[in-house]
């Protein structure tokens, strides 16, 4: 067969192989996908690479459900490549397409690729990454544009993968091509090569669309292209010199040399940026970057750096550092924020670290509040030789000497690189680098209901990366504070915490047993300007993942009838809101004046937990420390089985364990709040064994003893 002289009309049979491995939690809606296509004739070989029971008994439940699914197990230890070339041994379509197990297709897609190949090998389509809450694409039938791509035809397959490309059966037989099976990684691209080497174009329609499934776990499900760099760059490697010697004819060596040069820029060197991982691959690069062509290094770094890598690895190494720290510079230069972050890294990490200096901050720096403030109150009594830095978004009123800083300001990068302690309710910046030496105290700011971090299984926030995100910054704690039992056991798991706990309930909640009497309460409540003659309900509800504005700034829409809480309530009741700190929209609250109270901005939820008679919540982790003053609990969850069942999920069965009613309504809020003593009594077991699961190990000392153990007894 002449090159690109290929005949076959334009309906056929289509073996769809999809090689599958741990993924159970994909692979269901990945099949069905494919099942679902409005082109039906087609098979669907399953590679069942030594799966988990579970996934492997998913796979054959689809299996007997159609009887156009088969399944072939893998020998152990093979490749992702072997698992396509089995699937290729027994195809039997005029059509071969490959996807990936834990992605999936909109159901036109076999259609679109097959009606538009016409005479041609191939045909590839457009691939699109998604998250988990991404829809699915629509196609509008007529406006199909089909591009034939000649020359530039390699320029389709810059991610260097076969997915989303409709494959002639006839014509990889008739070629012999075949995936490497002895590496891991870019095996796509031993297929690819000889595949594009031995055609002269590949049309290209874009609405033909394959959803590429971007993992949000790296750390514990990593995909395969999230694997080790080093062993992907090792493949690489391999896969560039076998075909650099078997396809010497200008056009491909030019593609070989563009992959290994992008792959080099966009990854390697980020990788390189630790100086010590080029040990590991440092001299089979060297002898694959000697044989890209001379003309397609470009740019004066990267030939500086082509130079030195050729002399010694130590040449490269100090050339690669001195780059790295030019690249910063230059990335510093972009914005104040950027430039603080350059002298942090660069210049104030190099200085000493100051010994009896500790760098305090409360949700964001947002509040003086929560354990922080705790710890900071009782060190200034009791530790008078520390130094503190409080970090804050705004200056605020604080008792003692400590210095403060705006957030994000020079001061505030300098004092968190000088200080030996830092203090914090959450996370701190993942560009913060914790140098050695340096001792960082994690609070944490609640007892979790809702799943955390790696127990949660699709993540719907602002931030795809969060958990990889929240991986890396929680390698710098050295304590974590935890208020029970229960909480440890969680945080060791869902943060993957390996290092010290703090077992002794959280600093916050001292002052729910220390000044839990009258005339604190009372003086509280005119501190606040409260009314003293009202009884008050405190609302305070958490955020939702999926309603944002951006990244770390979610919105919060007011389900409460404040109109019928005023008409029935308001001769005995004030209902005080406190939104989470999370929340960036300000609730319009005119009209109820004299009867809510915004409380949001107030420091100390605390303060707030003492003035309130009755705690009013839906899934926020308010409710495990108020349940410290054993007084009545309501839940409002209008939204719970869309909060439980799709965003977070749950620890606890909170409909049988929490210690109070979950009410769906506005009407039902009332009903129980007018009813609280009969609400209390009926909840009272519950209450106790909530009380005896959560709050037995706060007593109010836990302060003392979480600083004494982290600094010593004071002297």
């Amino acid at each position: 067969m002449e090159k690109g002289d290929v005949t076959l009309g334009t309906k056929g049979k289509i073996s769809v192989i999809m090689p599958v491995h741990q993924t159970e939690r994909y692979v269901k809606q990945a099949v069905q996908s494919i099942m679902h296509q409005t082109h039906e004739i087609l098979e669907l070989i399953l590679i069942d690479d030594h799966s988990s029971e579970a996934c492997t008994e998913i796979i054959q439940s689809l299996k007997r459900e159609d009887e156009r699914i088969t399944v072939h197990d893998l020998e152990k230890g093979k490749t992702v490549g072997a698992a396509r070339n089995l699937g290729l041994k027994h195809a039997t379509g005029d059509y071969i397409y490959f996807i990936d197990s834990d992605d999936y297709l909109p159901e036109r897609t076999l259609a679109i690729l097959i009606e538009h190949v016409k005479g041609q090998p191939m045909i590839h389509g457009r691939v699109k990454s998604t998250g988990f809450g991404s829809g699915m694409a629509i196609v509008l039938d007529g406006l199909f544009k089909v591009k034939q791509h000649t020359e530039k035809r390699y320029h389709l397959f810059k991610n260097r993968s076969v997915l989303n490309t409709l494959f002639r059966t006839e014509y990889i037989r008739t070629h012999g091509l075949s995936f490497r099976e002895d590496v891991q990684h870019e095996s796509d691209l031993a297929f690819l090569v000889p595949a594009l080497a031995e055609t002269i174009s590949v049309p290209y329609v874009k609405e033909a669309v394959y959803f590429k499934r971007k993992r949000n776990d790296p750390i514990t499900e990593p995909s395969l292209s999230q694997a080790d760099e080093a062993e992907k760059i090792t493949d690489f490697l391999s896969v560039y010199h076998a075909l650099k010697d078997q396809f010497p004819d200008e056009e491909t060596q030019h593609y070989l040399d563009t992959q290994l040069l992008n792959y080099y820029r966009k990854e390697m060197v980020m990788y390189f940026k630790v100086n010590d991982h080029i040990d590991g691959v440092y001299e089979p690069l060297r002898v694959a970057l000697k044989r890209v062509h001379p003309d397609e290094v470009q740019g004066w770094f990267f030939k500086r750096e082509m130079k030195a890598i050729q002399r010694h690895v130590t040449a490269y190494k100090k050339v690669s550092k001195q780059h790295h720290l030019l690249r910063d510079m230059r990335n510093g230069m972009k914005s104040r924020r950027k430039l603080y972050i350059f002298l942090y890294q660069h210049v104030f990490s190099k200085l000493s670290i100051k010994e009896n200096v500790i760098f305090l901050e409360s949700f964001l720096g947002k509040n003086y509040s929560c354990s922080p403030k705790y710890m900071y109150a009782y060190m200034q009594e009791h530790y008078p030789n520390y130094r503190y830095v409080w970090s804050f978004t705004e200056k605020r009123n604080i008792p003692g000497n400590a210095k403060q800083v705006k957030r994000f300001s020079l001061r505030y990068f300098y004092y968190l690189a000088r200080a030996k302690y830092w203090i914090s309710n959450s996370r701190l910046p993942k560009y913060l680098t914790k140098r050695e030496g340096n001792i960082y105290v994690q609070n944490w700011h609640g007892t979790p209901l809702k799943t955390l971090v790696f127990d949660m299984e699709d993540i719907h926030s602002a931030d795809p990366n969060y958990k990889k995100s929240f991986y890396e910054q929680s390698r710098r704690w050295d304590y974590l504070s935890s208020p029970n039992q229960y909480s440890s056991d969680i945080f060791r798991r869902a943060f993957q915490f390996e290092k010290e706990m703090l077992e002794y309930g959280y600093p916050r909640n001292d002052i729910l047993y220390q000044q839990n009497n009258p005339t604190d309460i009372q003086a509280f409540k005119t501190k606040m300007n409260l009314p003293l003659d009202k009884k008050i309900v405190l609302y305070a509800p958490t955020w939702r993942d999926d309603e944002f504005f951006s990244r770390g700034k979610y919105k919060f829409n007011l389900q409460l009838d404040l109109e019928l809480l005023q008409e029935r309530l308001g001769k005995e009741y004030i209902i005080v809101l406190r939104m989470h700190y999370f929340i960036a929209n300000q609730l319009d609250i005119s009209g109820f004046e004299g009867f809510v109270y915004d409380f949001s901005t107030y420091d100390d939820i605390a303060e707030l937990y003492l003035v309130s008679d009755i705690l009013m919540t839906d899934y926020s982790s308010v409710f495990f420390d108020y349940a410290n003053l054993k007084r009545p609990i309501l839940f409002f969850t209008y939204d719970l089985d869309k909060y439980r069942d799709t965003l977070r999920g749950f620890y606890m069965y909170l409909e049988k364990e929490g210690p109070g009613p979950l009410l769906m309504t506005s009407e039902e809020v009332v009903q129980a709040i007018e009813n609280i003593e009969t609400m209390t009594s009926s909840y009272a077991a519950n209450y106790s064994a909530f009380y005896n699961r959560f709050c037995h190990w706060d007593n109010g000392q836990a302060t003392k003893r979480t600083v004494e153990h982290v600094f010593g007894e004071p002297k």
